[in-house]
This record gives structure tokens, sequence and C-alpha cells, in this order.
């Protein structure tokens, strides 16, 4: 059994009553004869009980303060902070004034964290991207409004099987999970106009020790033709301005060339027809650029050397080679990379810095080749950077937007990416990765 630890000054107290009992006791003891034995043993036990009952008064105290502590940290552990202690007079003050506020900091911490999570909770149900969380067994364990609306004709999709849910929703969605990772699909009637354009993400991650996935699935119908409308309104204004700046100056050359004619003064006529012939074939340039772009075909892989390749691409565009990796063979399309190369060896030779200055970089990488073509012009801004690689984007005051754009275009149907990036005393690299 464990005894009651005693606080120093009811020790002192103690001691001093214990003195007062025994000098009694000794004072009585001179009396013998004179009282009898009984009241001698009444008087001297008389303040032994007294002291004991004023000890068990102020151990029976303490006891209740430590129970009701005991008690509210069992209901801390429970999640109940509603409750405090009174403050104490005794020896456990200092301790129950600290559990009271820490008491007051959980309660506090409690009432912000359930605050945070009734926001969160609101802005999960109502955002317009349907989220569903999936356990280890595939069961939903959360799904928001949209998903509800999207899958389960607003009914509740908590408990169910995601493979059942999948089953009795759009083949395409069911396509796009088989096929793992995110995926971009169209869900609808066979006309184009009525379906909707979802994009499938899903992420698997572990939740209280235990595995989850989440599935997010966002319509990008109305985003995309907003998209599409604005794009469609710059190519027409780029093609618009195109045909001005080319078919003005024939018209005009054309009207001045009768009037040459009818003045009889032929000798000035090659001059307005070499500028005719000049803007027909810009306008002609301008007009298959736009073609390539928006019909380019898939590419038909070869094995190719590096060595030859650049050495015929060089026949055409000058540019610095080292040599490196000249007999490694790399698998693509021979005529498209070689459009994608022209178009940023041109871009780099116009960045200006001298034709010295225009260097291709050949890398292997473990799993892949990356050219970089740079330059020594005057770089480009950020805000530039993050543009450059759209369709019909040009800083160039006759610049159509398509060079990067079609180099992009023929790098991701390649499986790779491409990349620019400021240099270090100026230019700029743009880097082709081509995977095996």
């Amino acid at each position: 059994m464990r005894l009651p630890v005693i606080p120093n000054r009811w020790r002192a107290l103690l001691t001093v009553l214990g003195c007062l009992s025994l000098a009694a006791s000794a004072a009585l003891a001179g009396w013998y004869f004179r009282w009898s034995l009984p009241w001698l043993m009444a008087a001297g036990i008389a303040p032994w009980l007294l002291l004991a009952a004023l000890i068990w008064r102020l151990l029976s105290r303490e006891a209740t303060t430590r129970r009701a502590l005991l008690a509210l940290i069992a209901g801390y552990r429970d999640g109940d902070y509603s409750h405090g202690l009174a403050p104490a007079r005794n020896d456990m003050a200092e301790l129950v004034d600290a559990h009271n506020a820490l008491g007051n900091t959980l309660r506090e911490q409690r009432l912000a964290l359930t605050q945070r999570e009734l926001l969160l909770d609101t802005v999960v149900q109502n955002t317009p991207v349907a989220l569903l969380l999936l356990d280890a067994g595939g069961r939903v364990v959360l799904a928001n409004l949209a998903a509800r609306r999207l899958l389960g004709d607003g009914q509740r999709l908590e408990g169910r099987r995601f493979g059942e849910i999948v089953a009795a929703a759009h083949p395409a969605l069911a396509d796009a999970i088989a096929r793992g990772g995110d995926a971009l699909f169209n869900v609808g009637g066979n006309d184009n106009d009525d379906e909707d354009v979802v994009h499938l993400s899903r992420r698997a991650f572990r939740l209280n020790g235990k595995p989850h996935e989440l599935f997010l699935l966002r319509q990008l119908t109305a985003e995309l033709r907003r998209q599409e409308v604005q794009t469609w309104k710059k190519v027409i204004r780029i093609i618009s301005h195109e045909l001005n700046n080319s078919l003005a100056p024939i018209a005009s050359l054309a009207h001045s060339s009768q009037e040459l004619l009818r003045r009889g003064q032929p000798e000035r006529l090659p001059q307005a027809l070499a500028t005719i012939e000049e803007r027909a074939r810009h306008l002609e340039s301008f007009i298959r650029d736009y073609a390539r772009f928006a019909k380019l075909p898939a590419p038909r892989r070869e094995a190719i050397e590096w060595g030859g390749f650049l050495a015929g691409l060089a026949s055409q565009i000058a540019f610095g080679w080292r040599g490196e990796h000249r007999d490694g063979i790399v698998r693509f399309d021979p005529a498209q990379m070689e459009q994608a190369l022209l178009n940023l060896l041109k871009n780099a030779h116009e960045a200006g810095g001298g034709e010295a200055t225009v260097q291709l970089q050949l890398r292997r990488l473990p799993d892949a080749w990356r050219i970089d073509v740079l330059d020594r012009g005057s770089g480009m801004s950020d805000a530039v950077i993050a543009q450059a690689l759209l369709p019909f984007y040009s800083t160039k005051r006759h610049g159509t937007g398509l060079g990067l754009a079609l180099a992009r275009e023929i790098a991701e149907a390649h499986g790779g990416r491409i990349g620019l990036a400021n240099r270090d005393g100026g230019g700029l690299v743009v880097s082709i990765t081509l995977p095996d």
C-alpha cells in the first residue's frame, strides 16, 4: 500500500502536537494516585485522537483534489475539455491553477480546430470539382456534392465500392481509370457540341497510417470553350493582319503596273512584279506554317544516327557543334525533328549575338537524349518565357508565333518535352528532351 506524502508544514505541526501530548502525559502521571487509571488513559489518548482527525481531514481534502485532477485528465483523453477545477487552498493550489490554464488553452485550440474543419468541409462540399476519397478496400470514405451529382444522381456515395460506381458511370470514365494516372476524356452524346470534357486526377497517400486514394474529376468544357473562343479571335486577328499586309501592297502594285502599261513605261514593271512575287511568297509561307501546325501527323520513328542527322541539318543552317555522341542512335521522325530544330536554330540566329554564338549541344541522359540550342542574344523576360511556347504568341513584329509552338508539338508527340531558360552572361537556351 502506497502511503500519502505529508507536506513539511504538517510534519512540523505533528511534531509539536506530539511533544505537547507527551508533556501532558508526564504531568498527569504525577497525579496517578489521585486519578483513576481510565481517566488518566483518556487524558493521554485524547490529543492523539484530535491529531488523527485533523490529519484525516487534510489528507482527504488533497485526495479529493487528486481524484478530481485524474477525472479531468481522463476527460481530456476522451476529448472533453468543458470542465475545470475550483481554486484550491491547500498545497495543490499551484497544480490546480496550472491545470485550469492548460484546460483553457486546450478548449481554445479545440474550438479553433473545429472552426477550421467546418471551413474545410464547406469548401470541399461546395467546390465544383468532384472529389472522392477511397480507403484501402476501395470503398468511398468521402464524396462531395459534385461527386454525388456526377456519379450518384445526387445520392450519397459513402460506403459504396468505387468499382460499382465506375461500372454504372460513363464508359469513358472506366477507360480513363483503367489506364492509370491522370487522364482527359469526353462524356456525353455523339455530337461534339454536346460532349463534356473531364479531367481525371488521382493521387495515392497514407492517412492515419493506412493507404488511401484521392480522385478528382473536373469538368473543363466551359473553360475550354472560353479559351477556344479567345484562341480563334487571336488567330483571326493574326491572319487578318498578315493578309492585309500582303494583299494591300499586291493590289496597289497591280494597279500601279496597269498605270505604267497605260502610260507606256514598261521599264518599271519588273520592280513592281518582283515586289508582288515577294509578298505572295510570304503569304504562301505564312499559310503553309499554319497548315503544318494544324495538321501535324503522328511521328514515324526511325533509328537515326546523330552524326549524319546533324550533318544534314548543318548544311541548311549554320551552328556550332563539337561532335559529341556522333555515333549515338536515337529513334524519332527525322523530318519532324529536323523542322523543330530548324525553327529553334532560326530563332537563335534572329536573337542576335553573331552566327558564331549559335551552338548546339547533345547530351546523353540515363534514359533520354537532350538537345540544347544556345544563343547569346538578349534572352527573355520571365513573362515572355511563360508564354513563349503558346501558339500564336510572338514578340516579333512579323512573327506568326508558331515556331516554338510547332517544336513543342513535335517534342511532345515523341513523348518528350521542351524548355526555355536564360543563360548566365546573356542569351537563351532551348532544350528538347527525347526519351529512348
